[in-house]
C-alpha cells in the first residue's frame, strides 16, 4: 500500500524520498520520480527540516524498530507518522518517547488497499493539532476527493450511511462517522 500512496502523493505534486527493505521497490519508485534512499539514515539525511517520515510497516516489532531507527536521526520539530494499524497504547507510548526528544508522532490508521491509488485512502488521524495542520496537504492529497466519493456512492459500490436516529434528550446514538475529504 505504501508504494501506491507514494504514487498518489507524487501525482499530487509532492516530492518524496523513499526507503524499503527491497532495493528493487526503491528503484522502481525512483524510476517514477521519487528520490531513492539506501537506508533510514540516508532517508532522514535527504529530507528537509522540519522532516516528516511516514512509515508503512507491519505493526509490532517492525514498527517499533523503524520508529526507533528514525528517532535516532531526527531532530526537534521533525515528525514520525505511523500509517499502519498499531495498537493505540503502543502509539501513545511511542508518542511520549518521541516528545521527550521534541519529535512529533502522528498516528494515521490508513485504509484503502490496492484501490487507494485511484480512489483515495481513508485515514484516522491523531496527533498534535499544529503538526496535523502542517501535514494537512499530504492528508488531503491521499484522501478521496469529493467527485470520487460522489461517483462511488452513485455507482452503489459504496452504500449510503443509514439515516441518523432522531435526536432526543435520552438518545445516546452518535452521528455517523465521516471519512476525511
Amino acid at each position: 500500500m505504501g508504494a501506491n500512496m507514494t504514487r498518489r502523493l507524487m501525482r499530487g505534486g509532492h516530492t518524496l524520498v523513499v526507503s524499503d527493505l527491497s532495493a528493487d521497490a526503491v528503484k522502481g519508485l525512483a524510476g517514477e520520480g521519487a528520490i531513492a534512499s539506501s537506508s533510514l539514515d540516508d532517508l532522514v539525511g535527504k529530507l528537509t527540516a522540519p522532516r516528516a517520515a511516514w512509515i508503512m510497516v507491519p505493526s509490532g516489532d517492525a514498527t517499533e524498530k523503524t520508529v526507533q531507527a528514525l528517532l535516532g536521526n531526527m531532530q526537534a520539530g521533525d515528525t514520525i507518522i505511523d500509517g499502519g494499524n498499531s495498537y493505540f497504547k503502543d502509539d501513545v507510548r511511542r508518542s511520549k518517547i518521541c516528545a521527550a526528544k521534541g519529535v512529533h508522532y502522528v498516528d494515521v490508521g490508513t485504509s484503502g488497499g490496492v484501490w487507494g491509488l485511484e480512489r483515495g485512502y481513508c485515514m484516522m488521524i491523531g496527533g498534535p493539532k499544529e503538526t496535523v495542520q502542517r501535514l494537512d496537504p499530504i492528508f488531503k492529497t491521499l484522501a478521496p476527493d469529493a467527485a470520487t466519493s460522489r461517483a462511488l456512492r452513485n455507482a452503489k459500490k459504496c452504500p449510503a450511511l443509514p439515516p441518523a436516529p432522531p435526536k432526543t434528550a435520552t438518545s445516546t446514538a452518535a452521528p455517523p462517522a465521516a471519512a476525511i475529504s
